[in-house]
């Protein structure tokens, strides 16, 4: 009969580092973050990256191929898979593309009409706006008017280059910086596995394979949730479009769907990006059945924001959907859009830590004999709560 592993003494934090080391420590790490700025993210989201992928490198390594050939046939394979992806997709999605170019005529002639509708009611109002300039149509009046603003557009082209520049040397960057970690990650598990409180040599109670599966748990959240709420608004587009409420969301509803789908990935701002194209062509035909597809999408956010994220987050990461929301908006805080991307992830990161240290390490009491701990049956089963 195996005996069950045996679980190692705590260790005993005294308490002169208790009073002394620990607030030092804290505010060490807070000022080495706040001077790292730009530096720490880059290496935070290298590392994020690379605990998503290092259980597909594993694998490929079960097949007696060297850590760094599996690493590089790891992105290949990505690169790969997105352009077989593309590949499949481009068939109905340009299809729909190009069906939509042949509408834009008709678009734009409603567009027209509707705006010299408008002209007609500014002018019986005697409203001194003018939308359509005498000899122009409706929209070659707006389009004069944005040419006038060109030199500020000039402007921020240049501002907007340059930021460009800079995003791609910081993704070069993680780039590089994910494929190193990713070839030393067993000897990255083996320094923290020094640095942290031993096991008891099980995977369930070993801190870097915890980690690596709560990060793998926000990739299937992620993925989930996408889907989700990419097949949502494509299946509320198709509805809106055989219920005439939007004419062409049935006929666009594939591409709509899986752009909503993908722009979910991106924190806060990507509902926003993902619902602007059925808006628009919604606009085009009617600014009715613009308010209307509006309010739909606006729904939909709130459905996602209230109800879905929470939930799905909380499940694949066993983390309370409060503080799920909470890791949202304190990564978008402290570093924007990409601190709310791999704020869930770090949250996961930290919830196993919490739970690890919990486990393997108490603090000395000041009013009593010996050690408050948690048994490992009171470890679980507060690991549970948690």
């Amino acid at each position: 009969m195996t005996e069950p592993p045996r679980v190692p003494a705590p260790v005993v934090i005294p308490r002169w580092v208790q009073l002394a080391s620990l607030p030092v420590i804290l505010l060490a790490l807070w000022a080495l973050a706040r001077a790292a700025g730009v530096v720490l993210l880059v290496f935070i989201v290298a590392g994020v990256i690379a605990l998503i992928l290092n259980p597909i490198v594993t694998v490929v390594q079960r097949a007696r191929v060297p850590r760094g050939l599996a690493v590089a046939f790891v992105y290949l394979g990505f690169f790969a898979m997105l352009a077989v992806l593309g590949y499949f997709l481009s068939g109905p999605i340009a299809d729909q593309v190009r069906s939509f170019q042949s509408d834009v005529p008709e678009f734009v002639d409603d567009a027209n009409a509707s705006l010299a509708d408008l002209q007609r009611w500014f002018d019986d109002q005697g409203v001194d706006v003018e939308i359509a300039a005498q000899g122009q149509t409706a929209l070659e009046t707006l389009q004069s008017d944005v040419l006038e603003g060109s030199g500020e557009i000039i402007s921020f082209t240049g501002d907007l280059l340059r930021e460009l520049v800079s995003v791609s040397i910081h993704l070069i960057l993680v780039l590089i910086l994910s494929i190193y970690m990713l070839l030393y990650g067993p000897r990255i598990g083996t320094l923290v596995r020094g640095v942290m409180p031993p096991g008891d040599g099980t995977p369930d109670d070993d801190y870097p394979t915890r980690v690596q599966r709560a990060v793998s748990g926000y990739v299937r959240g992620q993925l989930l949730f996408s889907t989700i709420m990419g097949t949502s608004a494509g299946a509320s587009l198709w509805i809106y479009g055989r219920l005439g409420i939007f004419e062409q969301g049935d006929d666009y509803a594939l591409a709509f769907g899986l752009f909503f789908g993908v722009m979910e990935l991106i924190p806060f701002v990507g509902p926003v990006l993902g619902a602007l194209p059925p808006i628009i062509v919604a606009l085009f035909h009617d600014p009715l059945t613009a308010v209307w597809v509006g309010l739909l999408f606006l729904a939909l956010q709130q459905l996602e924001g209230h109800v879905v994220a929470p939930q799905v987050f909380s499940y694949t990461l066993r983390i309370n959907p409060l503080l799920v929301i909470f890791a949202l908006l304190f990564g978008a805080e402290v570093y924007g859009l990409v601190g709310a991307l791999i704020a869930l992830p770090i949250a996961a990161t930290l919830r196993e830590t919490v739970l690890y240290l919990r486990r393997h390490l108490v603090l000395e009491p000041w009013n009593a004999t010996r050690p408050l701990s948690l048994g490992p049956a009171e470890a679980d089963h507060e690991e549970e709560r948690v």
